[in-house]
């Protein structure tokens, strides 16, 4: 007899299902209604904006942390928190390591849609679309949207397909299938203009008719683009290839998981940094240095405002000045308070351990036994003299762990064995 989970196993997925509405809806508008490629191509646009949003949604949710290359200015604060904000009554979380994706995403993608809509719909031209074709696109783009809101809800979020990706696995397929439809777009348009007598030499592309086009050129079409959705739909059988071979392409990619940090069981000691190391030290030396990004913004005003101080506009020229200096300490500020405001550093009772807990995000962030270092050091600049504090700064394999502005280092120090150096 057939179980249950065989038959759901062999059921197609949700996510195939809807790629194949998202590919019937045109097909049958081409072969049964007449489309032409006007048609065709408002809802190819259409689609990429409904799969954009759907996209967004994917990273927002996101189960795994993101993993950024260098460490950015208040982006790299937010993923260095090992935390996420609940959602009532579901096991669903927005990582704060999903925000600085977002930001940057969100834009993007517009930009990509808007860029599409221009090499396509811009071509094309809106006025040779017939209102009822209009209607049926509209229509079908409805349909689009609920296929692939319920592949998502079933697919992501049911079957906890979030689990394995990040915000920035979630969203790098929209990209190719941005580019699909809009090179493939334009250049459908542009190979029509030149191979019809539709529109004489001197005439720009968008005097293309697009009722030239031929029912068998647009079935093509249409099955073009469906086997580069099947390509991205099938990515990680491409993935399990990639693993396979020596060659890296990029599909494999494993987004990093977040492992389980042990707390100390008796604390002998809370180490905080001090109120006014919390204040300023963002604004030490070594923290610029770090991130060097700020002074960059900062730069990039006041650019513009010697742009107001050629037309002898004083008041805007102050103004944006006076911003160019805040906007720096600002950031630094934001991002230090960020890093290192709420934390403070768990001392165990045997003298064996240290664990870094945020209060602010009630998480602990890192745990280093006595020999897991490799290195030790104490920064006093003249911001510490001026603070009377000091910086512990412990060298791992892979990594410093810095603790920033405490009064007396030798509670951090005594856990190590080896000897500290002082700067």
């Amino acid at each position: 007899m057939i179980s249950r989970e065989t038959l759901q196993d062999d059921r197609p997925p949700s996510k195939t299902i809807a790629v194949i509405v998202a590919n019937a809806l045109p097909l049958v508008g081409v072969v049964a209604l007449g489309w032409n490629l006007a048609a065709l191509v408002f809802l190819y646009w259409f689609e990429l904006g409904i799969v954009s949003f759907w996209v967004l949604v994917k990273a927002l949710f996101a189960g795994r942390p993101s993993e950024f290359d260098s460490d950015p200015l208040i982006g790299g604060a937010l993923a260095s928190k090992r935390t996420a904000i609940s959602i009532p009554f579901t096991d669903l979380g927005i990582r704060l390591s999903t925000l600085p994706v977002l930001v940057v995403a969100a834009p993007i993608l517009a930009l990509v849609w808007f860029f599409v809509g221009v090499t396509t719909v811009g071509v094309i031209g809106s006025e040779t679309l017939d209102p009822s074709a209009l209607e049926l696109v509209v229509l079908s783009s409805f349909g689009i949207f609920l296929s692939e809101g319920a592949s998502t809800l079933v697919e992501y979020f049911h079957r906890e397909g979030y689990r394995d990706h990040s915000a920035q696995t979630a969203i790098q397929g929209i990209f190719m299938r941005g580019a699909v439809i809009g090179i493939g777009g334009l250049l459908t348009a542009t190979f029509i203009g030149l191979t019809t007598d539709s529109v004489s030499g001197d005439d720009p592309i968008t005097a293309v008719d697009p009722t030239v086009v031929g029912l068998p050129i647009l079935v093509g079409i249409v099955f073009v683009k469906f086997s580069f959705d099947l390509g991205g739909l099938y990515r990680d059988r491409l993935a399990a290839f990639d693993e396979s071979t020596s060659f890296e392409l990029g599909w494999a990619y494993e987004p990093p998981t977040h492992n389980s940090i042990e707390s100390v069981e008796r604390v002998a000691e809370r180490v905080r940094p001090s109120v006014l190391g919390r204040l300023f030290g963002g604004l030490s030396p070594a923290n610029v240095r770090c991130h060097p990004g700020s002074l960059a913004v900062g730069g990039f005003i006041l650019l513009i405002s010697l742009l107001f101080a050629m037309g002898r506009a004083w008041d805007i020229v102050l103004a944006l000045v006076g911003v160019s200096l805040v906007t720096p300490v600002g950031l630094l500020t934001i991002d230090y308070g960020l890093r290192y405001g709420g934390v403070e550093y768990r001392v165990s009772e045997n003298r064996d351990a240290i664990v870094a807990y945020d209060r602010l995000f009630r998480t602990r962030l890192w745990r280093i036994e006595s020999w897991d270092e490799h290195g030790l050091r104490v920064e006093r600049n003249r911001l510490h003299r001026w603070l009377d504090t000091s910086t512990v700064v412990i060298e791992c394999a892979d990594q410093e762990l810095w603790i920033p502005h405490i009064h007396n280092p030798k509670s951090i120090l005594d856990v190590f064995d080896r000897r500290a150096n002082g700067i």
